[in-house]
């Protein structure tokens, strides 16, 4: 009997760069400005929805596509920021995580041999989802200073082997809002070419200054789109794991399938808090964009003064820095001296590309942190000097 080896589809994945740089960070006693989760609690009022339903007995299995109330409430809100008005019975899907979300989808959806096409840099997850369904990764560069799209090279990625196009906007970690212009020539090319879309969509309530836009609300593009979002990241309660998923019966049954036999459901008493969440007052989400502007502009602000060269994002919670400045030969070696030396943790993003050398010169930084806790990073990173290689 030989020893038992990972699944060849995992070959070439490893421990996530988010493991490792989090290891040295608690190593080295580092503010951790790598992996993008709040050091502060979401609101009280969804919290005490969560303890009422765990009083109340609400604590055995949901049903699989999720509990009424929230699938209803998904819907509702979905209607109102889109125009849309999905069925909360046929086509709203409560997942585990938008992780859960996007693996539901690629295995209920993707067959093997079939093209998908990422954006790179990318969410590390997105590449793994592929890789499960057995599917090919093809890659398109976002590339600095804006992270627009080439139409060119989209063009020349889409053929009749495309089965699915995955959108992640607002674009984590480019920080990029896809804009209708960008929108409609996916669409374009998915009708073209009779694929699908996968949209990402979990940071969709933070933006600065740019209006996120829905791709299923392009004309003729809500049947061939799997619309993705969670509660994680708008009421800072990753640790919850309430995701969903939006698409026409066609496409929802075959999510269905694959989330049944994943996690089947999701924490019950979770997703009656997360109702509350969802049909929380419009002042909720613009107190909440505020606060991460605040967040954003101090972050992007330090980061400058310090000798970096910022690329503010439009939106999500991360910023894409050139570290190039600072003498250093890449990403990697700049964030581990960044961590051992200065006391600051953030994320080498050459993990997010096919070809490492894209993200050499860049660094991520999260700022789903608080403002004290910022203040301190941006004062420890003042004693970065300039070096040579």
């Amino acid at each position: 009997m030989t020893t038992q080896q990972t699944a060849s589809r995992f070959d070439g994945f490893g421990a996530t760069i988010f493991t490792e740089m989090s290891r040295l960070a608690l190593e080295h006693d580092a503010i951790n400005l790598g992996q993008g989760f709040p050091d502060f609690d979401g609101p009280d009022f969804v919290k005490d929805a969560a303890c009422e339903a765990i009083r109340s007995g609400q604590n055995q299995y949901a049903r699989s596509i999720g509990v009424p109330a929230l699938n209803k409430a998904i819907a509702k809100r979905f209607q109102r920021e889109s125009g849309l008005s999905p069925d909360p019975e046929t086509e709203i899907t409560v997942t585990t995580g938008c992780s859960e979300a996007l693996a539901a989808s690629f295995l209920g959806l993707v067959n093997p041999g079939d093209e998908v096409i990422l954006f790179e840099p990318y969410y590390d997850s997105y590449r793994a989802c592929v890789a499960m369904a057995g599917a090919k990764a093809k890659f398109i560069t976002l590339k600095p200073p804006h992270f627009r799209i080439d139409e060119a090279a989209l063009r020349e990625a889409f053929s009749d082997k495309t089965r699915a196009i995955l959108i992640n906007t607002p674009h984590n970690p480019t920080g990029a809002v896809f804009n209708l212009d960008e929108l409609h020539l996916i669409a374009e090319l998915c009708k073209e070419h009779d694929a699908m879309a996968i949209t990402d969509e979990v940071y969709e309530h933070l933006t600065f200054g740019v209006e996120h836009e829905h791709l299923a609300a392009v004309d003729g593009m809500y049947e061939r789109t799997v619309t993705l979002s969670s509660l994680g990241k708008t009421f800072s309660f990753t640790g919850w794991k309430i995701g969903w998923a939006i698409a026409p019966p066609h496409l929802s049954n075959a999510v269905r399938m694959a989330h049944q036999y994943l996690t089947f459901a999701s924490a019950t008493p979770l997703q009656h808090g997360a109702v509350a969440a969802i049909n929380a007052p419009d002042s909720y989400f613009d107190e909440f964009r505020a606060a991460y502007k605040r967040r954003r502009d101090l972050l992007v602000d330090g980061l400058a003064r310090v000798g970096f060269k910022v690329h503010p994002p439009q939106g999500t919670y991360f910023v894409l820095a050139d570290h190039t400045p600072f003498g250093f030969a890449n990403d990697v070696a700049f964030c581990k001296y960044l961590i051992e030396e200065i006391g600051v943790a953030a994320i080498p993003p050459s993990a997010f590309y096919a070809n490492p050398e894209e993200g050499k010169d860049l660094v991520r930084f999260a700022f789903c942190k608080s403002e004290a806790m910022l203040r301190e990073a941006i004062s420890r990173m003042s004693e970065l000097k300039r070096r040579e290689v």
